[in-house]
């Protein structure tokens, strides 16, 4: 049987009946990264690794809204650090770069909230999954140098040759979602990343376009997504799927 692992999903922003419909007669081993958006958002995630023990949550601070409140954060780190036995990775956390689209948005206190789950996340030993696109790409990896975090995972990302051309000497992952079926700049970015410094994920329950339209996306999805890399990349569907596998087995620890 196939080997899947979606490395980044909001599992938690799911339904309890549409993630039993999920995971019901899956055709393909799966494992799952569900990453964290807040407190509330992280003990969801929590619960459902409980259940489902091929769901590996990740905990953290989406910063795709407003900042915390001191005591907010502090309530979060807080219940981090006695569930660590548990929690596969530091994430989501990063900057905002589709909120501050809108203008008034400062990114100092976002700079300095993700520069305290990166010292976590050394502190800690733990992977973090980043939100980080395009120009803060930069920023988010001079935070990175600075601690020397090795484990770095840039989800979805989008960004031009030379964020590219650093992440790939630091040894930085990226994934990418079902997206890269249908968007050429996805398919122009993965072609020139190595291979074993790639995932595949879905980013779900964000809704996709394409040949996806419409649907409720689903883990499924990779099967398509992983076809369109293995094409770009010229290598065998079972070989870029193995070796993306064990990319994701391998960064987040995944038994």
């Amino acid at each position: 049987m196939d080997k899947y692992i979606d490395s980044h999903i909001h599992l938690d922003k799911y339904t309890d009946e549409e993630i039993e419909e999920m995971f019901d007669c899956l055709p393909f081993q799966l494992s799952l990264v569900t990453v964290s958006c807040d407190i509330a958002s992280s003990k969801r995630n929590l619960a459902l690794s409980k259940i489902y023990p091929f769901v590996k949550p990740a905990f953290g601070f989406h910063p795709e809204q407003d900042l915390p409140s001191d005591h907010d954060i502090s309530e979060l780190i807080s219940w981090m650090n006695l569930h660590l036995d548990h929690m596969a990775a530091v994430g989501e956390v990063g900057l905002p770069y589709y909120l501050r689209s809108d203008g008034g948005i400062q990114l100092g206190g976002y700079i300095e909230l993700l520069e305290e789950f990166i010292k976590l996340a050394k502190k800690w030993n733990k992977p973090i999954a980043l939100h980080s696109v395009y120009d803060d790409a930069q920023t988010v990896c001079d935070l990175l140098e600075k601690h020397s975090i090795q484990k770095a995972h840039f989800h979805w990302f989008k960004g031009d040759s030379a964020a590219v051309s650093r992440m790939i000497a630091n040894d930085y992952y990226i994934s990418f979602t079902p997206d890269i079926v249908y968007e050429k700049e996805i398919q122009n970015l993965v072609r020139d990343y190595p291979l074993d410094k790639m995932m595949a994920e879905t980013d779900g329950p964000w809704a996709f376009e394409g040949p996806f339209k419409n649907k409720p996306t689903h883990p499924a999805m990779m099967a398509h997504s992983i076809s369109t890399l293995a094409e770009i990349k010229h290598t065998a569907f079972d070989s870029v799927l193995r070796q993306l596998h064990d990319n994701s087995k391998s960064f987040y620890n995944i038994d």
